[in-house]
Order: structure tokens, then C-alpha cells, then sequence
């Protein structure tokens, strides 16, 4: 099998709607790093000197290659990436190698032969 990892950078408030999205097309889990931090085309907003900025959360989902643009087009539509500017971004990216999956493969492979 093959491999893509999409990243989703969320509002912390988001996490579990986006998690829940995955799943419905078709992610069979994630890891989670809180609070991650980034700029986008709009410098931040201060107040009185201090930065007002909303806390991140980056998910990472190891997904099979034939799934991955379903997942990550799911995501975009209803989390509302395009629609709402700054609400967040997903891209993925190509997996060479992984391991440590082998009790997902057979989930994985009854997904893919559906879709096929």
C-alpha cells in the first residue's frame, strides 16, 4: 500500500469537528500537536502591546493514497477552508515508507476495493 500524510492546521476549537470529518471520509485516525502557532497573509492584531493570536492545533493523518483527496476535499468543504478566509489549511503530502500499520492495512484495503 500507499501512503499520503495530510496536514490540517485548525483553531484549537476546531480539532474535533475536523477530526470527526476525517473519519466520515474515510481517516482511520490521527496524531495531534497542540498549539502550533503560524502568520498568514494578515499580520496579527495587537492590544495595548500584546498579541492577540487563536492557539492551533495541527492534525496529521497517515491515509492511503487512493483515499487521500477524497479526505482532504471533505475537509476543505465542511471545516469551510475556502469559505471562510484563515479558518484553516490542509495539504498533504507523499509518505516513501511507513510502518506500524499493519492493524489498520485490512480496513484500509476493504476502503480501497469499495472505492475501486
Amino acid at each position: 500500500m500507499h501512503f499520503k500524510l495530510l496536514i490540517a492546521l485548525v483553531d484549537k476549537n476546531k480539532t474535533d469537528d475536523v477530526m470527526r470529518i476525517a473519519r466520515e471520509a474515510g481517516a482511520t485516525g490521527s496524531t495531534i500537536i497542540g498549539d502550533a502557532r503560524g502568520e498568514g497573509l494578515n499580520p496579527k492584531k495587537t492590544f495595548f502591546g500584546l498579541t492577540l493570536e487563536t492557539q492551533r492545533d495541527m492534525l496529521m493523518f497517515l491515509v492511503e493514497e487512493h483515499l487521500s483527496r477524497r479526505i482532504l476535499e471533505h475537509i476543505s468543504r465542511e471545516a469551510g477552508f475556502e469559505a471562510n478566509p484563515g479558518s484553516g489549511v490542509a495539504f498533504q503530502l507523499d509518505v516513501e515508507d511507513a510502518i506500524g500499520l499493519t492493524s489498520q492495512i485490512s480496513t484500509l484495503m476493504e476502503e480501497v476495493e469499495d472505492q475501486l
